[in-house]
């Protein structure tokens, strides 16, 4: 896989060599997401959570939880689960209560 500069989009944490962030936020975006667990594992819980935003535009500025109210999802559950990868995680109930739809 190559890295491609894209002119125009500051994304941090987007480097090769951009520091890990401390902790997940709201304002974390999917790329930031993304790079933090090269294992693949926030690449495998969107697809779990039926969410293509991996393969968005906006997954460089878009942050999680405007990734969320998007996808009519709950902000703070999809912040628990992502949180969860940290600790072995996340669990089935924190990954459905991220899957709900809000109404």
């Amino acid at each position: 896989m190559t890295q491609q500069r894209v002119i125009g989009v500051e994304a941090h944490g987007t480097a090769p060599d951009a520091p890990t962030l401390r902790e997940i936020k709201g304002s974390t975006t999917i790329v930031e997401l993304l790079r933090r667990f090269p294992g693949g594992e926030a690449a495998d819980l969107l697809a779990r959570l039926s969410m293509a935003c991996a393969h968005c535009g906006g997954a460089f500025h878009e942050p999680l939880t405007m990734a969320a109210k998007r996808h009519a999802r709950d902000p703070r559950a999809m912040l628990e689960a992502f949180r969860a990868l940290d600790h072995d995680g996340p669990s089935e109930k924190q990954i459905e209560a991220a899957r709900r739809r809000l109404a």
